[in-house]
């Protein structure tokens, strides 16, 4: 047993002995079907912390000859499958995480990379001399033993987005890659390949790279898009479980459409889960960072497009023609692509659509705006807990006030010319409301619908419902005389506590709004 090399399951063992587990061994009979075929690479790329190393740590556990994993997976589902056990233990594996090498070695990542293989290598093959190239060594590897390889690679674009100014040593470490997943000698040692990234695989012009790879994406993992991230189910369970309210949990977590499942962050839910507090776990700063990166590059459409998504809009997209790298943006598609694939957007795949998937993720465009150069929106967004506040207080004048505010922030984009364009300017003033309220535009109501309703949540204290309605050229008196003819309240069925109720208008020749607020108790 080695660190790289045939390495033990204590990774793997540890983590499904967690308080939370989900069970994505299903994986595996994939994998079984296609290890040892022509199909037996594969890429996965996803956003951070959807489960990625999790997994690739359960594949070493179950391929290794280096540890005895029965006991782990006989339990699992996979261990109801039919001749699970086949592949059991039974070849031999290198499990690499390269963002542990690519800090640290720059300049020799592929020589010490290959030295540390050969060294393990070695020393379980003491009589076997090794040359230094790396296909040829595994290739004698498996004459002398007799054993194929399973090879899994964690992080692999962690150098092609780290070093991207460095194109001799992407490069080369792109044929590192060939050698061990594409060359003639990787035929006859190969049994598996998996890698894992952010990004998909690099596409380099006039190579042919890794093109033998079924990639799976945050575009489409197809069949797989259940192994990685949570699915509704399994986050309905854990509420249960533990207690949490399930619609709080969606609103914050939820939003990811791979392949028509609706996927949740994993490392969200647990972190929510067992610490029992609905927030936002995406704290990382070099993020903020990457968004403001692609958000303010010079592209036509591409800031209209962001704030029609930051507003609860869709923008279309092509994902075809981006290149795999965070260097080579050079449209409004790309700087939109690359986000998805961080994490940073949705994507309907059906509709070619992204958008804000989630709560979570529209904090962390917050926090990134307030860092950046959209200064004006920032200010506006910061502005959104004031307009809150004055609507559950009832001061009408300070909410027009604050809606004309962004109105003059958004306008520009958001084109004032109708009730849907006012409802979108609403729903950017009111952007952190999410954070209390589920927020739901169109809701279904007594005899019509309500523009906006805001429904608080058990976490949200004591605060009221808020109940919107809209009216372009029309009268204020209009709206909260609508709300209670058509019986709106009604949408609030099992609901007892004060509701606020809120008609807003907006003059086009004036360009102003005027706001009416009433109290009502259920």
């Amino acid at each position: 047993m080695g660190i790289y090399f045939n390495p033990g399951n204590e990774g793997f063992r540890v983590s499904s002995q967690s308080e939370i587990y989900m069970d994505k061994s299903g994986l595996i009979e994939h994998t079984n079907r296609v290890i040892g075929t022509e199909q037996n690479c594969i890429s996965l790329s996803h956003a951070r912390r959807f489960g990625k190393s999790q997994a690739a740590r359960m594949l070493e556990a179950f391929y290794s000859r280096g540890c005895d994993s029965r006991e782990l997976f006989a339990c699992l589902n996979i261990g109801q499958a039919k001749d699970w056990d086949k592949s059991l233990n039974k070849y031999n594996v290198i499990h690499l995480d390269m963002s542990t090498f690519a800090g640290n070695h720059k300049e020799d990542l592929v020589d010490y990379v290959t030295s540390t293989i050969c060294m393990e290598l070695q020393e379980a093959l003491p009589d076997v001399h090794f040359s230094a190239d790396i296909a040829n060594m595994l290739s004698q590897a498996y004459i002398s033993s007799g054993i194929k390889f399973v090879i899994i690679i964690d992080e692999w674009d962690c150098v092609v987005r780290n070093h991207a100014d460095r194109q001799d040593l992407v490069h080369r470490y792109m044929q590192f890659l060939h050698d061990l997943f594409k060359s003639e000698e990787s035929k006859s040692f190969l049994a598996l390949g998996y890698i894992t990234g952010i990004l998909p695989i690099k596409k380099i012009q006039d190579e042919s790279a890794l093109n033998n790879f079924s990639e799976y994406t945050m575009v489409s993992s197809k069949h797989l898009t259940t192994y990685y991230g949570f699915t509704e189910s399994e986050v309905r369970g854990l509420c249960d479980r533990f207690q949490m309210n399930f619609e709080s949990i969606k609103t914050w977590y939820n939003g990811y459409l791979i392949d028509g499942q609706h996927m949740y962050n994993p490392n969200s839910v647990y972190r929510a889960m067992l610490d029992q507090s609905v927030e936002s776990y995406w704290k990382n700063t070099s993020a903020f960072s990457t968004i403001n990166k692609l958000i303010t590059l010079n592209f036509d459409g591409l800031k209209d497009d962001i704030l029609k998504m930051l507003a609860g809009g869709k923008a279309e997209v092509k994902t075809d023609n981006f290149q795999n790298d965070l260097i080579e943006i050079h449209s409004k598609d790309d700087a939109l692509t690359a986000l998805v694939h961080l994490g940073y957007l949705a994507y309907d795949a059906a509709e070619g659509e992204a958008y804000l998937p989630n709560f979570e993720v529209a904090r962390a465009y917050e926090s990134a705006l307030e860092t950046g150069s959209w200064h004006e929106v920032a200010q506006s967004i910061a502005k959104c807990d004031s307009l809150l506040k004055a609507t559950i207080r009832g001061q009408a004048d300070k909410v027009a006030e604050l809606i004309d505010l962004a109105h003059e922030t958004y306008t520009s984009v958001l084109k004032y010319n109708d009730e849907n364009s006012l409802s979108c300017v609403l729903t950017m003033a009111y952007f952190t409301a999410p954070a209390y309220y589920n927020v739901v535009r169109e809701f279904p109501a007594g005899k019509g619908f309500a523009d906006m309703v805001f429904v608080p949540r058990r976490e949200a204290g004591n605060k009221p419902a808020i109940i919107v309605e809209l009216k372009y050229d029309k009268n204020v008196d209009t709206a909260i005389r609508q709300i209670k003819e058509k019986r709106y309240t009604g949408c609030l069925a099992g609901y007892s506590d004060k509701i606020m109720l809120v008609g807003i208008s907006y003059d086009k020749e004036t360009k102003q709004h005027e706001c009416v607020i009433e109290e009502c108790w259920l």
